[in-house]
């Protein structure tokens, strides 16, 4: 039913097992090892841009929350506007929210299939899912784009003396498949390789989780929902990761591990680059303020224009001329029409001395 997942999970998986099977042998547990980290390393990096995008949005998502809640406070009673201005609102910003998810979510169909992948070289258990096959009959048949004699490299590989495809919890009987590849491990040597998987997957998890809360903004820190969220991710997750270990093979112990420290260097890397771009964005904005800006010892100067008043009009200079060659200076024919002015502003009367004449007579 997923066999498009589980094909191409296992040509990645049986391309590095090619190229480290030749540098270290195939039956080598460390080339199958390798070959699991460098299927996480592939599909991780396929999986870059999608990450970049959904870091972004995350951060779009926490700048925008103070203009989120007011939308939302503002149109409380009415969910059909608040959805149609929440979605303006992503529009005018340019991001999908459902970027942020979708690195996450592509992840876990790998997860299923390299499950199922490393499951299938071993179907002697009888549990949900399983065959029920003889460890003859499963060491002849392939698995997927493995061959038969993939399969018994692989039944061959062992970390340490343990089996990469056993798990603590395995079942008795389910151990017998390796009979004839290597010996039937004990319950001790594949704990002993486990055990240290589980808990180094579940410090990279806490740490991972760590880093990604001390970005947030105290806006979005202080939301009950991310709050919830950061709470399950520093400490319920690593907690799930040593409750689950024991009932997965060391090859997904080896997964998770590989996975953790894929997503904590880039993590470093990503937010180091937007660091670096904001600050060459600031830089820019303080360099074309300083352009703008006037030099030291010069007057700003006053880039707005000075409109004139209804009904004042500027003197024609031909008027002006006029005055001049009738033998009086513009100065005394505007105070012969309308009086002289004091040095406060106010109009002097032109008839002033005459009147004064009068009285005097």
């Amino acid at each position: 039913m997923l066999d498009f997942i589980y094909y191409p999970v296992s040509w990645i998986l049986w391309f590095w097992h090619r190229v480290f099977g030749f540098a270290f042998g195939a039956d080598n547990g460390l080339s199958w090892a390798l070959s699991v980290v460098f299927l996480v390393f592939t599909l991780r990096l396929v999986l870059y841009r999608p990450f970049v995008r959904q870091v972004r949005t995350t951060k779009q998502m926490q700048e925008l929350q103070p203009q989120i809640k007011e939308l939302q406070k503002k149109y409380k009673n009415d969910r059909q506007k608040m959805a149609t201005e929440m979605q303006k609102l992503q529009k005018d910003h340019g991001f999908n929210p459902l970027m942020g998810c979708l690195p996450i979510l592509a992840q876990v169909p790998v997860f299923l299939g390299l499950f199922h992948v490393l499951r299938s070289f071993n179907r002697t258990g009888h549990g949900f899912g399983q065959l029920g096959m003889d460890p003859y009959t499963n060491a002849h048949t392939p698995n997927y784009v493995f061959n038969a004699d993939d399969v018994q490299s692989f039944l061959s590989a062992r970390i340490f003396g343990a089996p990469i495809s056993a798990f603590i919890t395995a079942p008795v009987d389910e151990l017998q498949a390796f009979a004839d590849y290597g010996g039937v491990p004990s319950k001790i040597s594949i704990a002993a390789v486990a055990i240290p998987l589980m808990v180094i997957a579940a410090i990279a998890t806490h740490f991972n989780a760590r880093a990604s809360v001390a970005r947030q903004t105290p806006e979005a820190a202080a939301n009950p929902q991310a709050a919830l969220m950061n709470k399950l991710a520093l400490w319920v997750f690593p907690f799930g990761v040593l409750i689950g270990g024991p009932f997965l093979p060391i090859a997904i112990l080896l997964y998770w591990v590989s996975n953790n420290i894929w997503t904590y260097g880039q993590q470093h890397l990503v937010f180091g680059r937007m660091a670096k771009e904001e600050e060459a964005k600031a830089l820019e904005r303080k360099e074309k303020q300083a352009q703008n800006a006037p030099k030291p010892g010069a007057k700003p100067v006053d880039t707005k224009k000075k409109t004139a008043k209804p009904g004042e009009e500027d003197a024609d200079p031909a008027d002006e001329g006029a005055a001049g060659t009738n033998g009086s200076t513009p100065t005394k024919a505007a105070g012969k029409q309308s009086g002289q002015r004091r040095s406060s502003g106010q109009k002097r009367p032109g008839n002033r001395g005459r009147a004064n004449q009068k009285r005097r007579r």
